[in-house]
């Protein structure tokens, strides 16, 4: 498998594709009238500053669900306001804008596609955190070969039932995948499960996606 080109590129959505939530703090400081670099923290980007992110990540602790809602309880206390998950994706995210998508992402997708290597979606998250309509307004999700989204099972990865499932909607045996995602703990459920696996660095991310370009075997221009 390592030596040849995967039938299918299976991607998590946010972070990989989807810029993640930090890297839009500057729209949650302007729209919520918060002074620039109030929103200090800045999980993938620098864990340094961070300690629920690296709790995250060590697979200790909290999940991914339950570091942005209580990101986004903080968020809402600086603010004097309410502020659950759901509401302060909307206050990132909305409107969907193509412009949201990493430039990396959308230029890889696209030139794997052309070369007969099929891409699919596999996330914890995207309805739970931005709703189907939401969804209807990202052109790579249209462009994509099939979107397995765990929340609506609720069976989320690193379980293995969740890379199972996208072998069965995908039709592509597990040996046949190339699965990229920023979760240390979801690439090495991928990787227990039999997939190959890449992981993403949200803080170099159009290199990281270089890198998957180079291992599908497809130039990747990072004009």
């Amino acid at each position: 498998m390592a030596n040849s080109q995967p039938e299918l590129l299976l991607l998590d959505f946010g972070g990989v594709c989807l810029v993640n939530p930090v890297e839009l703090h500057h729209k949650a400081e302007r729209e919520l009238g918060l002074d620039p670099g109030t929103l200090s923290w800045l999980g993938p980007i620098d864990p340094s500053t961070d300690p629920l992110w690296q709790e995250l990540v060590s697979g200790q602790g909290l999940n991914e669900r339950e570091y942005w809602a209580e990101r986004a309880r903080h968020v809402g206390e600086l603010v004097s306001r309410p502020m659950d998950t759901r509401t302060y994706m909307t206050l990132l995210y909305d409107p969907p804008s193509p412009e949201l998508i990493r430039p990396g992402c959308n230029d890889v997708v696209a030139r794997a596609q052309a070369s007969g290597i099929a891409v699919s979606v596999l996330t914890n998250d995207l309805a739970a955190f931005h709703g189907d309509e939401w969804k209807a307004g990202i052109p790579l999700l249209q462009q994509i070969d099939h979107l397995v989204d765990c929340s609506d099972t609720g069976i989320l990865k690193p379980d293995p039932r969740a890379y199972q499932r996208a072998v069965d909607i995908t039709g592509v045996a597990a040996e046949h995948i190339l699965f990229v995602d920023d979760q240390p703990g979801n690439v090495d459920g991928a990787r227990a499960f039999g997939i190959e696996t890449m992981w993403f660095d949200i803080a170099n991310a159009e290199s990281s996606w270089n890198d998957v370009a180079e291992r599908l075997g497809v130039r990747h221009d990072r004009s």
